[in-house]
C-alpha cells in the first residue's frame, strides 16, 4: 500500500492511493498513521480494504509527513563510501549516527526555508524506513520485519552550523522544515529490495545526485539492528540511511541552496518531492 497524510499543517487525514492512483481517506479506520496504526496487523487490516470504496478525495490537497506523531528522527551519516570521499572523510568503521530534531519534519512539498544566518544550505536525498513492530537489541536477519514501510526523506542540511563550530552535527540538521518525508509510506511488502533503489535529486532541474542504495557501506537490516543496540526503536520512528554522492558541499566549487531555486527528488517506488526554497522571515 501506498500511505499517506493530506490536509493543512497539522491537520493531516490519513489516506491513501488505490490502484489507479486515486487518493482515498482511510479517517473512518484510523485516525492518524502513527503509533499503533503502523503495528504489523493495524497494516494488515488495512491492506484487507477496498480501497475503491472508500471515499475519493477531490482535488489536490497538500500532503503532509507520511507519518505523523514520530517519536525519533534517527539519521545515518557518510554511509555512501563516494560521499565520503567528497566530504573528504574515511569510510566509517561503524554506522555514524546522528538525531534530527523531530521539528524539522514537514511535508514532502512544503517550503525549505532557510534559517538566519545560513549561507551554506545543502540537499540529500535519502531512503528511509518507519518503524512498524518495536523493539530493541533486535537481531539483523530479523530487522526488515520490524519496518512498517519505506519513504523519501530530504535530508536537509545547513554546513557551516553542522560542520564549523563546535558540538553536534544536530545543530545543522534540525531547522524547521529540514526533514521533508514522504510522499508516501509504501509499506515493506511492495519493496522486494531496499537494497535495489535508484535515488536522485535535481536542483532547478540540473541533477547533481543519481545512485543506488546498492551502494549504501551498511545495509538497512544492520542499520536498524545497530541502532537498536543504543536504544528501543517504536512504532513510527523514522531511520533515514544517508545519501549518495552530489551534495552541494561536495561540487567544484561549492553549491548551496538560496531563496528561489527549487528541489526536485525520488527514490525508486517511493515518490517524488518538490520543494521550493524561501528565506526565513
Amino acid at each position: 500500500m501506498k500511505l499517506l497524510r493530506y490536509g493543512a499543517m497539522g491537520q493531516e487525514k490519513p489516506g491513501a492511493l488505490d490502484r489507479k492512483g486515486t487518493l482515498r481517506d482511510l479517517s473512518g479506520h484510523i485516525d492518524d498513521l502513527t503509533g499503533a496504526a503502523l503495528l504489523p496487523e493495524a497494516l494488515e487490516k488495512l491492506k484487507a480494504l477496498d480501497l475503491e470504496s472508500l471515499p475519493a478525495v477531490d482535488g489536490s490537497p497538500r500532503l503532509g509527513p507520511c507519518v505523523g506523531g514520530v517519536g525519533k528522527f534517527v539519521a545515518i551519516g557518510l554511509n555512501y563510501a563516494d560521499h565520503a570521499a567528497e566530504a573528504g572523510v574515511d569510510v566509517p568503521k561503524e554506522p555514524v549516527i546522528f538525531m534530527k530534531a523531530t521539528s524539522s519534519i514537514c511535508g514532502p512539498n512544503d517550503n525549505v526555508v532557510i534559517p538566519r544566518g545560513s549561507q551554506k544550505c545543502d540537499w540529500e536525498v535519502e531512503l528511509a524506513c518507519v518503524i512498524g513492530k518495536p523493539g530493541r537489541y533486535i537481531d539483523e536477519a530479523d530487522a526488515l520485519g520490524h519496518v512498517a514501510g519505506y519513504c523519501v526523506v530530504n535530508d536537509v542540511s545547513e554546513r557551516a552550523f553542522q560542520l564549523e563550530g563546535t558540538g553536534q552535527w544536530v545543530k545543522g540538521k534540525s531547522a524547521d522544515t529540514f526533514g521533508p518525508v514522504g510522499p508516501w509510506l509504501v509499506t515493506r511488502d511492495e519493496i522486494a529490495d531496499p537494497q535495489n533503489l535508484r535515488l536522485w535529486l535535481e536542483v532547478n532541474g540540473h541533477r547533481y545526485q543519481d545512485g543506488s542504495t546498492r551502494t549504501m557501506v551498511f545495509k538497512m537490516a544492520h542499520l536498524i539492528s545497530y541502532v537498536s543496540r543504543f536504544m528501543s526503536l517504536q512504532s513510527g520512528d523514522i531511520i533515514t540511511t544517508g545519501t549518495p554522492p552530489g551534495v552541494g558541499m561536495g561540487q567544484t566549487p561549492p553549491t548551496y541552496l538560496k531563496p528561489g531555486d527549487s528541489i526536485t527528488l525520488s527514490v525508486e517506488g517511493l515518490g517524488e518531492q518538490r520543494q521550493h526554497v524561501v528565506a526565513a522571515d
